[in-house]
């Protein structure tokens, strides 16, 4: 038998070789986004302006050519379960609105 006409029956996986960056699903409640206070460096970010969304984070700080900061706010809430026994939970808490 030939082994150049010799098919395999499985197809080459070639398309599953590329990297593939993960995207969070809409989970960003309570994220908020700032711009670097002018002067602060990244080994000691000082938090800035505040920005309303991550796009508009995303814009000026190609913009500026430095980084943006996210933050998220959590609260530890009580939550009795089923057996009766507490559990402590983390909640988002939520942003002030920004105000340009």
């Amino acid at each position: 038998m030939d082994p150049r006409t010799t098919s395999s029956s499985t197809p080459p996986a070639a398309s599953n070789t590329s990297p593939r960056r993960k995207r969070r699903s809409g989970d960003d409640t309570g994220m908020r986004y700032f711009l670097p206070k002018v002067g602060s460096s990244v080994t000691t970010p000082e938090l800035g302006q505040e920005v309303a969304s991550e796009g508009e984070a995303l814009i000026q700080a190609f913009r500026s050519g430095q980084p943006f900061y996210t933050l998220a706010a959590w609260k530890a809430v009580p939550e009795v379960n089923g057996g009766g026994s507490p559990v402590i939970l983390k909640q988002a808490v939520a942003p002030k609105q920004v105000q340009n």
